[in-house]
């Protein structure tokens, strides 16, 4: 894979962010949706390329990536989307912005995590695990890396599907050359050094390796090499956290030693309710007499949060019971966090949502984005409205689903060329993210965006300028000068520029985005194209037709070599060619240009000068 590569049409890769034994995983963009997701793609391992081998290695893939599908809970990454493509197998997976314990751990050192955030840790990642156990998923590869702490303080339990996959296919089954069973060695249970079957007990112990590391800086077994490590797991009691780290509490020293018990039948029958004891304990006595542990500014709870609780004893009145996840929704699927928990009374009155009514909105709100995606702008329209008018009444105004259906409802009012209230609903819902996951979010800042793109629509330029100003702050600050979106941003304010009539501005914005686009993203992509177009454009109206006939026709020729001479952008290139050859006076070879767009053609056909 390459930056730049265009998987099925559909996901521009742009950035490498992380390698492994099995692949690599890409920075990308869903061109469909206008969203970036994160592509990771697996590596044929080994030289066994038997056709029978890629037929079960398909089968496998197809199979768990369903399975990570299926998993509709926060504390697991969201799987979109997977493929293949040219013989690679691909994931397509929600774009996680943070860290995971493994590098929190390095910014830490020599120290390790406070007290508080291990607790905090050990609740999330123990409630996400009791969910998958639910459904019958063993992780079989819980280890740091795969445990990613967002910048809101969401944690996230990463790779589900992939460890499985190595082990039924093989790929993995031996660490060494004396037949060790797959894994990664300062987090395996002894079950899995013993080679036998493993179940969600597993699961448990490396969850009380990672505990270990990340309250004492050092995994329980930190010897000099693999096989030193395994035994340990296998044979030795682990030394007690507290003899590395006095300041430990007891209860969390406590529930470390019983995860990490030699017999699974020893440990924690609920280690989620265990982690959530601990954590509350912890967490209420660290906190001042008569207060409760306030949220940081970037952790706000949103207003559809009003009126919940963090949970209640195991005695309590009332208890949080998850649907289980929509078989049907495939994996495109969007995930729809707390919308599917529902507060049962033991005596069966349920209040709020059924998870079967929120399953038919998810639904609805999908069958929306595939009949925009088929150009049928109206029924898209109308299905967004609708399911965001119901997740409204049923979620809240301010619920991330609710906004994800109103914005795509803006996104279709604009296709339909109701630009005004396009722009209402985009600032609806700027204004909601804004308060919900923070001014500067990714999500926050893409409705800015769109806003602006509306008020340009709307021949409001200079309102537009102003936006695309502080959208541009917005974007370095986030995400950093030469990120694809901060450009995005800055080609924005371009075209305000010259609506306003302040070419010489917009001509100077135009090439330097075209220079960073063009080393960040390729001379030929198409954002880099769109760049050069517009230096053409702000030219011709400084009356420069001939410096800018050569860049129309620079982009024409990239987008014929990319995507074929017949491709509706190539031939509106051609139009733009002929237009600049009539203002120089050659209205021969302009007249040529228009009959080559105009000439309809037979398939594979090529024109003049194209062979």
């Amino acid at each position: 894979m390459a930056k730049g590569t265009l998987i099925h049409g559909r996901y521009q890769l742009l950035e490498l962010i992380g390698r492994g034994g099995m692949g690599e995983v890409w920075r990308a963009r869903d061109e469909a949706l206008d969203r970036r997701v994160a592509v990771k793609y697996l590596k044929p391992l080994g030289n066994r390329q038997e056709e029978s081998f890629l037929r079960t290695l398909r089968e496998r893939f197809r199979r768990e990536a369903r399975v990570a599908a299926a998993l509709q809970h926060r504390g697991v990454t969201v799987v979109h989307d997977f493929g293949e493509w040219e013989g690679m197998l691909y994931l397509v997976m929600e774009l996680l912005d943070g860290r995971n314990l493994s590098e929190l751990l390095a910014e830490h050192r020599p120290q390790p995590l406070p007290v508080e955030e291990v607790c905090d840790i050990a609740d999330q990642v123990a409630t996400a695990l009791a969910y998958t156990h639910a459904q019958g998923i063993v992780h079989r590869d819980l280890k740091p890396a795969n445990v990613m702490r967002l910048r809101d303080g969401t944690v996230k339990i990463c790779d589900f599907g992939i460890a499985r996959l190595a082990h039924d296919i093989g790929m993995t089954a031996k660490l060494t050359s004396v037949g060790m069973a797959m894994g990664t060695p300062h987090y395996m249970s002894p079950e899995q050094i013993a080679g036998i079957e493993v179940d969600h007990r597993s699961d448990l112990y490396s969850f009380g390796c990672v505990l270990y590391e990340i309250a004492t800086g050092a995994p329980p077994f930190d010897l000099g090499d693999p096989w030193s490590v395994l035994l340990g797991h296998r044979d030795t009691p682990p030394e007690p956290p507290r003899a590395h780290r006095p300041d430990l509490p007891a209860e969390l020293e406590d529930l470390i030693l019983r995860l990490l018990a030699k017999d699974p039948a020893e440990r924690p029958q609920d280690a989620a309710a265990l982690a959530r004891r601990v954590a509350l304990g912890v967490l209420g006595r660290r906190t001042a007499p008569g207060r409760l542990p306030q949220p940081r500014q970037a952790e706000r709870l949103p207003a559809w949060t009003r009126g919940m609780r963090a949970g209640s004893r195991a005695s309590g009145s009332w208890s949080l019971r998850l649907a289980p996840p929509d078989r049907s929704a495939g994996l495109t699927g969007q995930w729809t966090g707390l919308a599917h928990a529902t507060l049962v009374r033991p005596e069966g009155e349920r209040r709020g949502p059924s998870p079967e009514y929120l399953a038919v909105l998810s639904s609805r709100h999908r069958a929306g984005l595939s009949l925009g995606r088929l150009g049928r702008w109206e029924e898209s329209c109308d299905v967004h409205r609708a399911v965001a008018a119901e997740r409204e009444r049923a979620l809240g105004p301010e619920h991330p689903d609710t906004l994800d259906s109103s914005y795509e409802a803006a996104y279709a009012l604009g296709r339909l060329g109701r630009w005004e209230e396009a722009l209402t609903r985009y600032r609806q819902v700027a204004e909601a993210r804004a308060r919900l996951l923070g001014p500067d979010h990714p999500d926050t800042l893409d409705a800015r965006y769109e806003t602006g793109i509306s008020l340009g629509r709307l021949g409001r330029p200079a309102e537009a300028l102003s936006l695309y100003r502080e959208l541009i702050a917005a974007r370095t600050r986030s995400q950093g000068e030469r990120h694809p979106e901060t450009l995005r941003a800055r080609h924005g304010l371009g075209i305000s520029l010259g609506r306003l009539g302040r070419w010489e501005e917009a001509l100077a914005e135009a090439r330097e985005v075209w220079s960073v686009r063009a080393e960040v993203l390729g001379p030929d992509h198409p954002d880099t194209l769109v760049s050069r177009r517009e230096i053409a454009v702000g030219l011709g109206w400084l009356d420069r037709w001939e410096e800018a006939l050569d860049e129309y026709r620079e982009v024409r020729q990239a987008r014929e070599r990319v995507l074929g001479p017949g491709h509706p952008e190539a031939l509106a290139s051609r139009n733009d060619e002929a237009l600049c050859l009539e203002q120089l006076g050659r209205a021969a070879e302009a007249a040529e240009l228009y009959r080559q767009v105009a000439i309809p053609r037979e398939p594979g056909e090529t024109g003049p000068g194209e062979e």
